[in-house]
């Protein structure tokens, strides 16, 4: 099984070691290391590890918490396969077929951001017009989207924000009234790392599609 675990810890030599040796000593193996941020004198990397069965998410975050200035900030399932480069795969099969930019998008970006699903939102009319698997196809459906009001998950920046156990991502598409939306509801709030990554990619998707 495939983890990730968002890991905060003193910037310092030997504290990525320390994570290191107590992921060894639980029986995981690390696949990848992403460094989300490196400033006021602390790290935050997500570790993508494999374990043999199903581990206990609650152990491996004491385990860790138990570490002298070592916080987990997350631990969830992913999908995205390390070492492997999803974001080209997106966007040769998006250049391949122009027309079907937007659909290609929100099939394949929940999993560059270890999110649950996504939807493509036209902003004037408050409708769904692409969802990926398991992502709902109305507002009706939800309530509302998840309980959040349209003109929340509509702002003209991209940002972050959380409903209950929901973590929501939001960017504006460029160049049209439209809004992709990302959500997931394990695993920590989306880092603006992942935010940037996300945008990235929409803006290239953008420019094919039009």
């Amino acid at each position: 099984m495939m983890l990730r675990l968002r890991v905060s810890f003193p910037d310092r030599p030997g504290a990525l070691g320390q994570v290191a040796r107590v992921l060894g000593t639980l029986g995981a193996d690390i696949l990848q290391v992403t460094v989300l941020e490196r400033e006021t004198g602390r790290a935050v990397d997500d570790f993508t590890v494999s374990w043999p069965g199903s581990p206990d998410a609650e152990t491996v975050r004491d385990r860790l918490s138990a570490v002298p200035g070592m916080r987990v900030e997350g631990v969830w399932p992913t999908r995205e396969v390390p070492g492997a480069a999803p974001d080209y795969d997106l966007l040769r099969h998006v250049a391949a077929d122009p027309g079907r930019a937007f659909a290609t998008l929100v099939d394949a970006v929940p999993d560059l951001a270890s999110a649950e699903w996504a939807v493509i939102v036209s902003s004037e009319r408050s409708e769904i017009v692409h969802h990926s698997w398991q992502a709902p196809s109305s507002f009706d459906e939800t309530g509302g989207l998840v309980g959040v009001k349209a003109a929340d998950l509509t702002s003209l920046r991209p940002s972050t924000f959380s409903s209950g156990r929901h973590r929501l991502m939001s960017l504006p598409v460029p160049g049209a009234d439209l809004h992709l939306i990302l959500m997931r509801t394990e695993g920590p709030a989306f880092h603006r790392a992942e935010l940037d990554r996300v945008m990235r990619i929409l803006e290239i998707v953008s420019i094919i599609g039009r």
